[in-house]
């Protein structure tokens, strides 16, 4: 068995009594696009920062590549392209200055053609001062700098941020290049169309904790249902309510379930009122994220 791109045990950061993250375990293997999913507060921001030795943990372990990320940061960050969520830039530079800079940092090369490829792809002149540009602009040096040397691993930390639609369908673009290179990435975004449509694997991170961590087909099959029964006669308001089983919506002789259990149940009890016709309506990843976020009050900011 291949040895995980990324791997953390029982991993644990405070901010004094605050805490980032806790007892945090995620595996991701190699060639794989790890969706990593959360609202702010809840540790992604802080899990990217440990793997990438920029913060260090109160306990616990962190390894990429089967290195450890603290004793061997710099070796891991040669191999890695990396975009933050809140990308800083020296603006005094043009953009290609900033990207040769890099290049030199990183200890390694960069294709000049596959380069200026990337740069046309998300539509960038490198030649203006990088003060002159938008946050649109500015994010596309970041995902120049992150994808030009074609690293083994990229962490991607809200890539499409500030982009135009058109923009951010390229970058995702580049994602799936990436893993058919079997080349391995990382996809932290708030944007869950994105994660569902390039995403492998999924984690979904609560209150610093991975709670779920399946593959992107499954969670859409397996966590929630919307089901629309039309009835000869309608069940009163709430009748068919239950365990896993919601009433959300009815109209006409139609109601409208919310199912994350019990759907035979369900099915059971509605053939009393004469079903009609039963139709089961696609649940978007967003849908199934928010379900995770519903539990006991939602997630913790820290």
């Amino acid at each position: 068995m291949s040895q995980p791109i990324i791997e953390t045990n029982d991993l644990s950061v405070y901010y004094g009594r605050q805490r980032g993250i806790h007892a945090l375990n995620m595996t991701v293997e190699p060639g794989e696009v790890y969706g990593f999913l959360g609202p702010n507060g809840a540790g992604k921001t802080t899990t990217l920062r440990v793997l990438l030795d920029i913060i260090r943990p109160t306990a616990g372990r962190a390894a990429v590549f089967g290195l450890d990320c603290h004793r061997d940061g710099v070796a891991i960050r040669r191999r890695v392209g990396y975009i933050p969520g809140e990308l800083m830039l020296y603006t005094q530079l043009r953009a290609e200055e900033y990207l040769d800079m890099v290049t030199r940092v990183g200890g390694g090369q960069s294709d000049p053609d596959y380069r200026r490829r990337l740069c046309a792809l998300l539509d960038l002149d490198p030649r203006r001062p990088m003060h002159t540009y938008s946050r649109g602009n500015k994010q596309k040096v970041g995902l120049v700098a992150a994808f030009m040397r074609r690293p083994d691993l990229l962490i991607l930390d809200e890539p499409t941020s500030g982009l135009d639609p058109l923009i951010q369908q390229n970058v995702l673009d580049l994602v799936r290049e990436a893993r058919a290179d079997g080349r391995t990435v990382l996809f932290s975004s708030h944007v869950l169309p994105e994660v569902q449509a390039v995403c492998d694997r999924v984690g979904i991170i609560r209150d610093g904790q991975i709670v779920a961590t399946e593959k992107v087909e499954q969670l859409l099959k397996s966590r929630l249902q919307r089901l629309h029964i039309r009835f000869a006669q309608m069940p009163p308001a709430g009748a068919l309510d239950g365990d896993g089983v919601t009433e959300l919506d009815r109209v006409g002789d139609s109601v409208t379930f919310e199912v994350r259990a019990n759907l035979n149940r369900l099915l059971a009890q509605a053939v009393a009122y004469d079903v009609l016709e039963l139709d089961n309506e696609q649940v978007t990843l967003e849908e199934i994220f928010m379900t995770y976020y519903s539990r006991n009050g939602g997630a913790r900011h820290d």
